[in-house]
């Protein structure tokens, strides 16, 4: 009987490693999703480029490559601690990865919003709420981006730059304008996903009460 209630029992190693994999499920998700957010702030910046709105295709791209900056620390932080945990004995390495995860939950929440295909529809508007979202978004990637990063992006819009020059002297079409491909392609995507979502987060829940239960009080 002892066996038993010992074999049943969910320890802290074995709560790091649901979540961790719930993690790294939902960000395979996200960057599925997230990749339709990608071409469209492409896109939307070489329609910008075409206007004459350099500082809005500036802040396209910027958005663009903090998302995928964003996707990429994530994925190699997750990759990390499930190394560390498979590596190292997990009561000398516990603190690191709660803390680690508990920051990776906060970064795939952050990311989720960063999914809404409207909002980058508004870096193009001229509302006044828009451009005052422009600026809020501009501060906020400035303040986040690094040197390199920023560096990359100024020779992305260099790069676009040329290649729209010359389409211009070539006479070859320009991009596609419009968002109603990523419009439609978000909603194809996004219902399939919120699915597989939902199927996440139940099975995540399914294991509360249990660990209630089963879990010791932490000092």
């Amino acid at each position: 009987m002892g066996a038993g209630q010992s074999k049943g029992k969910i320890t802290a190693q074995d709560k790091a490693i649901l979540d961790m994999k719930v993690q790294r499920d939902k960000l395979k998700l996200y960057q599925r999703r997230v990749q339709v957010v990608l071409d469209r702030e492409d896109s939307l910046a070489r329609e910008l480029l075409l206007k004459g709105d350099k500082r809005r295709a500036l802040l396209a791209l910027r958005r663009r490559k903090y998302q995928e900056q964003m996707i990429r620390t994530t994925d190699e932080q997750l990759f990390n601690l499930q190394r560390l945990m498979e590596t190292i004995e997990f009561s000398l390495v516990q603190k690191d990865i709660i803390f680690g995860l508990e920051q990776g939950s906060r970064v795939l929440t952050q990311l989720n919003r960063e999914m809404r295909i409207e909002d980058v529809e508004r870096l193009a508007d001229d509302t006044a709420e828009a451009i005052a979202y422009q600026d809020e978004v501009s501060a906020i990637l400035q303040s986040n981006m690094s040197t390199e990063d920023e560096e990359a992006v100024l020779a992305e819009l260099e790069e676009l730059e040329r290649q729209e020059a010359d389409r211009l002297q070539l006479g070859l079409p320009h991009a596609p304008k419009g968002a109603l491909p990523e419009h439609e392609a978000v909603d194809d995507v996004a219902e399939t996903e919120d699915e597989e979502e939902a199927e996440l987060n139940a099975g995540e829940d399914r294991e509360q009460p249990e660990r209630s239960r089963n879990e010791p009080m932490l000092a």
